[in-house]
């Protein structure tokens, strides 16, 4: 199947992906430290809002073991069209795609079957006031899956259900969730916060 110029796709191998796995700084990444991998502790991770799946091939590209969640049904296809392209290229990707499982379904439904060490949410984020045009990229993600309108239903499944911890991947300076409690620390990017909440 031939792409369309401009269409959506889910890489893994070429572009940003391929670049931070070549140069993204290892587990000192702000991402890989919310999620409790540390020297000698590699946790289980859930992505319970999988996208276009980098967070997840990032973490699995560390050697975490990540079951991968999407709801949406057109996202999900990108995804396993995504993971099957780089486990061809064989290598070091197939051996992280391995790493890798998807699952199609509503995380609310899905985490209470599955035992998660750390689970990973990042809904869609607000719409950001001062960005006239957000990256052609998110828009299309966001044209497919909506608005996470149940974030905090999704956020407090995962408190009752992770083993360790859940981590919420929010804009650095958005204000918090409405209705979930208060997160145990932050780990601050640049322009993208963590709030861990520890279960354990």
């Amino acid at each position: 199947m031939t792409q369309a110029a401009g269409e959506l796709r889910v890489d893994f191998v070429n572009g940003a992906v391929g670049h931070r796995l070549r140069f993204g700084g290892g587990r000192g990444q702000a991402l890989a430290k919310a999620m409790g991998l540390r020297a000698g502790k590699t946790p289980t991770v859930v992505d319970a809002t999988a996208g276009l799946g980098r967070d997840s091939f990032l973490l699995a590209s560390l050697g975490a073991q990540v079951i991968m969640i999407e709801r949406s049904e057109e996202m999900h296809a990108l995804l396993d069209q995504g993971m099957q392209r780089a486990a061809q290229e064989g290598g070091e990707f197939g051996e992280i795609i391995g790493r890798m499982t998807l699952l199609k379904g509503d995380a609310k439904n899905l985490l209470p079957e599955l035992s998660a060490e750390a689970i990973l949410i990042d809904p869609m984020h607000p719409p950001r006031k001062n960005s006239a045009l957000v990256k052609r990229e998110l828009r299309q993600v966001r044209e497919i899956v909506g608005t996470d309108e149940d974030a905090a239903d999704l956020v407090r499944v995962a408190l009752k259900n992770a083993r360790n911890r859940v981590v919420l991947k929010w804009p650095a300076k958005a204000d918090p969730i409405e209705g979930i409690q208060a997160c145990s620390h932050q780990i601050l990017g640049k322009s993208t916060r963590y709030d861990v909440f520890m279960t354990g």
